[in-house]
Parts: structure tokens; C-alpha cells; sequence
């Protein structure tokens, strides 16, 4: 292993097998950065760190979607359903 910053590791794919019980350790503090012959295939990251960056994809997603809703209520014409009225249309009610 190969730590390159303070917050990465670079373990080698035939490595892991060898040192997986310090790569979990690793893991607490580090993203580990895993390599097939010196190329980067993959990064493992603690489960908080992961749901942290789920949490802000989510939200980002959230605020670019209500961005285009309100683009699109603005616009003149148009005619609106309901959620309700949708699903029925859909047979989902």
C-alpha cells in the first residue's frame, strides 16, 4: 500500500488479497484508490462517507429537478394534471 495524500491509499487489486484487514482499517480514515497494473480501477470509501455522498447527490438532483419545474410552470398553454389524475390516466389507482 501506498498512501499518496492524506486522505488516499493506493492498493494494488493482487495486493488486497494480502493486506485486506489493513485496507479495512484504511478505509476508517482514507479513500483507498484500487489499482490493475498502476491504472486506477476503483475506490473503496467508509459506509458515511458513502451515504454522505448519496445524501448530496440526492439533494442536488432534488434542486436541479425543482429548478425545472418552476422553468416549466412559467411557461403559458399548458395544461396540468395532478398526481392523482396521473395515475389514474395510468391505472395505478
Amino acid at each position: 500500500m501506498l498512501t499518496v495524500k492524506e486522505n488516499a491509499t493506493i492498493v494494488g487489486v493482487a495486493e488486497l488479497r494480502k493486506v485486506m484487514k489493513e485496507v479495512l482499517e484504511e478505509m476508517k480514515t482514507n479513500r483507498v484508490i484500487l489499482t490493475k497494473r498502476n491504472r486506477p480501477v476503483g475506490v473503496l470509501i467508509g459506509y458515511q462517507e458513502f451515504r454522505q455522498m448519496k445524501e448530496l447527490i440526492e439533494d442536488l438532483e432534488d434542486r436541479v429537478l425543482g429548478g425545472e419545474a418552476k422553468e416549466r410552470a412559467k411557461r403559458k398553454g399548458r395544461k396540468w394534471v395532478t398526481l392523482e389524475e396521473a395515475e389514474k390516466r395510468l391505472g395505478r389507482s
